[in-house]
């Protein structure tokens, strides 16, 4: 791949430039010696930092945007149901494995969400919360019936819903008069990336440079009730507990049976809020309309963003009566959060689970992909562990296992990896079963691949 902007001149080969004049040659050999942070995942990229040569491939040219991502040199035009095409052709197609980073639950322009949308851009796109919002009120009321909570707060993104969580918490705090709350987090979590949220987010890689965080958090291991009760015991500030039901970006790390049903009962006891983070978990992913309805338990407040809109922004705080009338008129508040198109985009798409089934569809599929996976990867020394909870799948390697994603993406599947060494499927639930055999034979394959390629070299990096 040849690259050339302005006094960039260069050719990139496997090995590295060839030629890289002056300046150049000096910002190269600085390069390849950072360190990219991404997905939580700190790693080295010793061959060339594309974007700093601003060279992706021929069709891309990112110089106006700033670098926070480590692009794979392949963008999208269009999208049809689980598949991506690359505008090459019909045939030049995708599998899309990962929803958009569970996302587009629905995949990708379908039918009633495209109608919706497009109906509603028509009609109403945005007025701002000075007014009354009829769509919005409507979704507030099929959220609440769904969760069994009793208001909503709604926003862009699932990073403004956990700011909006912790909010109401440190609001609940000052009402019983608690001058420095704290909320217990966990290790491994991902709530954000604002600088409240990334502070209550498990991973230094995440945190890096902002400091200096935001006070008032407390963290433990994940899945340890009783290093939860121990932090309790040992801070009477404590008000609320944030916890994801299953740590995606983490790993697909999900705890045992119960977990939840504790905290919850530690709450109760310590008079402190249960706050589910539900951005990944929601909106029928796991089987159930949201993970913590697989236990007997409620939450306080609960967030979820993500897969509620399928691909058009949506974030929600939900919660009890008496916390959400902690909030006054000027308390907090959003632009955009709740406009009309995101809410018509959001009842869309939660009629459309419902009608089509496809929260079972999850489940079934789910069941079906991990048992797969399970049996033909069984033996297999690079596999510590395959495990998933509808269509939330991740196979954990014994090793950093990145080169799994371009495998996969050379054999026209999208997926990702996670916590260094996790492969993370987050399909959409409209996934059929020809498509989940399209995956896992697919996976299967470039897991072997890379199995070949490692089969007698130590890994090298640390535990």
């Amino acid at each position: 791949m040849h690259g050339c902007r302005g006094t960039w001149v260069f050719h990139l080969t496997n090995k590295g430039p060839k030629a890289v004049p002056g300046l150049s040659r000096v910002l190269f050999s600085v390069a390849v010696q950072a360190e990219i942070q991404y997905s939580q995942v700190r790693f080295r990229q010793p061959r060339w930092l594309p974007f700093l040569f601003f060279e992706r491939s021929k069709n891309m040219d990112n110089r106006h945007v700033m670098p926070t991502y480590a692009r794979k040199p392949v963008s999208f035009e269009q999208g049809e149901g689980v598949w991506l095409f690359s505008g090459k052709g019909k045939n030049d197609r995708y599998l899309d494995a990962l929803s958009g980073l569970a996302v587009c639950g629905l995949g990708h322009s379908h039918p009633a969400v495209v109608s919706a949308v497009s109906e509603q851009c028509a009609r109403l796109v945005h007025t701002s919360n000075l007014y009354g919002i009829a769509l919005q009120e409507k979704l507030a009321a099929r959220l609440c019936q769904l969760s069994a909570m009793d208001a909503a707060f709604f926003c862009n993104s699932g990073a403004e819903a956990n700011e909006a969580a912790i909010k109401l918490a440190r609001l609940y705090a000052h009402h019983k008069k608690e001058s420095a709350p704290a909320v217990i987090v966990t290790e491994n979590s991902f709530h954000g990336r604002t600088l409240a949220t990334l502070t209550a987010t498990g991973n230094q890689a995440v945190q890096a440079g902002y400091e200096p965080l935001v006070p008032g958090f407390i963290r433990v291991p994940y899945d340890d009730v009783g290093a939860v009760q121990a932090a309790l015991g040992e801070n009477p500030q404590v008000v609320a507990i944030l916890v994801e039901p299953i740590q995606c970006e983490g790993g697909i790390n999900i705890p045992r049976p119960g977990y939840l049903a504790e905290l919850s009962r530690l709450c109760e006891r310590h008079a402190a809020l249960l706050i589910l983070d539900e951005v990944q978990t929601g909106n029928g992913r796991t089987g159930k309309w949201f993970c913590f309805q697989h236990e007997e338990v409620q939450p306080d407040i609960m967030v979820t963003a993500k897969g509620l809109g399928n691909g058009v922004p949506i974030g929600v705080c939900l919660a009890k009566r008496t916390l959400a009338e902690l909030f006054t008129p000027g308390s907090h508040g959003s632009t955009f959060g709740g406009n009309p198109l995101a809410c018509r985009a959001a009842l869309a798409t939660l009629e459309t689970i419902e009608t089509q089934g496809l929260r079972a569809n999850a489940a079934r599929l789910g069941e079906y992909m991990v048992a797969g996976l399970q049996e033909k990867l069984s033996g297999l020394d690079c596999i510590r562990e395959v495990r998933g909870k509808g269509l939330i799948i991740g196979i954990e390697l014994t090793r950093p296992c990145g080169q799994i994603v371009d495998l996969c993406l050379e054999n026209r599947l999208l997926v990702n990896v996670t916590a260094d060494r996790v492969i993370r499927l987050l399909p959409p639930l409209i996934l059929e079963k020809p498509h989940a055999d399209i995956i896992v034979d697919t996976v299967v394959r470039c897991i072997h691949t890379f199995a070949e390629s490692i089969s007698g070299k130590p890994d090298t990096r640390h535990e």
